[in-house]
């Protein structure tokens, strides 16, 4: 089977907002016999945010943000690459090998089972409770209606 765009979007962005430390634990044992050759070593860059004032109306610049990029290639011949906000260089690493691997039809199934899935519950679960604080939090104000005078 395949990999699609959105699927191989979707897992990127993932393994980009995955904690590194789960990350890391979590995949260490899928990646550990698969040999990886160095195509761009990670390295960390600024890349430019633009915005729009309420997702509306002309683009503007933000500021600037720091990125660690990485590119390699697995045994399986897949190329791997990751975007990672920040400058952890692990963190990029392990994203662009987890990258190449799920390329990999047999590899891909059993890491999105055992690295992605858990990833992206846990990132739900954060959003989940973020939204419940937030809404906690939240006032409702309503305006009476009066009548003529």
């Amino acid at each position: 089977m395949k990999t699609t765009t959105e699927q191989r979007q979707h897992w990127m962005s993932v393994l980009a907002k995955a904690p590194p430390e789960t990350l890391l634990g979590l995949s260490e044992d899928a990646i550990k016999d698969i040999h990886f050759d160095i195509i761009r070593a990670p390295e960390v860059g600024l890349t430019q945010v633009r915005a729009r004032m309420g997702n509306r109306g002309e683009r503007f610049n933000l500021g600037d943000m720091t990125l660690t990029r990485c590119v390699v290639r697995s045994s399986l011949n897949t190329v791997g690459h990751s975007y990672i906000a920040g400058r952890d260089k692990t963190h990029a690493l392990r994203a662009a090998q987890l990258d190449a691997l799920l390329q990999d039809p047999q590899m891909g199934e059993v890491l999105m089972e055992r690295v992605v899935q858990p990833i992206e519950s846990m990132l739900a679960d954060a959003r989940a409770s973020k939204q419940r604080e937030t809404d906690a939090t939240r006032v409702d104000f309503f305006t009476l209606v009066r009548g003529e005078d």
